[in-house]
């Protein structure tokens, strides 16, 4: 349903103007899919609160591309008490005296929660790199940097999950029109979405060479062609799902034995602390 890491005749190794397009199926159907999705990714939840796991999900893309939507239902399927969602937008002055990767330090997530960022770190190279907010020195610089940071990240045992939502520039037109015809939606266009239409091949070019550089075995890349928004959707979270549930048992029982003894004596409940296991299992599974 996305795109990874593939070779091709110029060197690059993810196109995003030829991208595959996504299966067009009806509403309903992605619907019901998004609904068992976010099923999965609660239970997913659950075990990652138990175990102390932790979860870093990045949300890259062109303007309009449906990140925003996206990370709304991921934030429907949570609870909100280990989930933080960070909509990034420019470093404050306390943040433009430190070094660019420091306020993404401090919003890592606890253990057994899941940070979601709404745009990164990876904006030294996309848009600080176009608008010639960093030097060339500086944005070639982060390449490296960036796939460091991820690795310490990954060493202590934080799992990425990095997206990439790429939408046609006429798509991006019809949704900016929509925007702009429901006043509930004005607020999401700015001057900044349509001046950045005149740059799009410099954001093109720009995020092409992000792939290349920054697409590593502990944090690769998914780019998903979104012109269908509802099949984007269920594709980020198979995505999102795969990538979690990697090594884990789903069904596997995180109820502490010492637990279970203590209701069976409190409850009265006549079963042998074996046969209560049992029964936990089978409820969670």
């Amino acid at each position: 349903m996305a795109t990874e890491r593939k070779s091709s005749k110029n060197g690059k190794k993810i196109q995003l103007d030829k991208l595959p397009s996504l299966n067009h199926r009806s509403s309903e159907y992605y619907e019901e899919l998004l609904t068992e999705q976010q099923k999965k990714l609660t239970e997913i939840q659950h075990l990652f609160l138990f175990r102390g796991e932790r979860a870093v999900i990045v949300f890259e893309g062109m303007d309009a591309a449906g990140k925003g939507g996206t990370i709304r239902r991921i934030a429907w399927a949570l609870d909100p008490r280990s989930l933080s969602v960070w909509p990034i937008a420019a470093p404050n002055e306390i943040e433009k005296r430190q070094h660019y990767l420091q306020r993404f330090w401090a919003r890592m997530p606890e253990k057994g929660h899941f940070s979601v960022f709404d745009r990164s770190w990876y904006g030294r190279v996309l848009v600080e790199r176009v608008e010639a907010f960093a030097q060339a020195a500086e944005w070639k610089r982060a390449y490296g940097e960036i796939n460091e940071f991820e690795r310490q990240l990954t060493d202590s045992g934080i799992r990425i999950v990095k997206l990439f939502l790429h939408v046609s520039k006429d798509e991006q037109l019809r949704r900016f029109q929509a925007r702009l015809d429901d006043p509930l939606k004005r607020w999401k266009l700015s001057y900044e979405d349509f001046r950045n239409r005149e740059k799009w091949k410099d954001y093109i070019t720009a995020a092409e060479d992000m792939f290349d550089r920054t697409n590593t075995a502990n944090a690769p890349w998914h780019v998903i062609q979104s012109d269908n928004k509802p099949a984007a959707r269920c594709a980020a979270f198979d995505i999102i799902l795969k990538r979690l549930s990697q090594g884990l048992n789903l069904k596997e029982s995180v109820i502490d034995p010492q637990v279970i003894e203590l209701a069976r004596d409190i409850l009265s409940v006549g079963a042998t602390r074996s046969s209560m296991g049992k029964q936990v299992k089978t409820k969670e599974g």
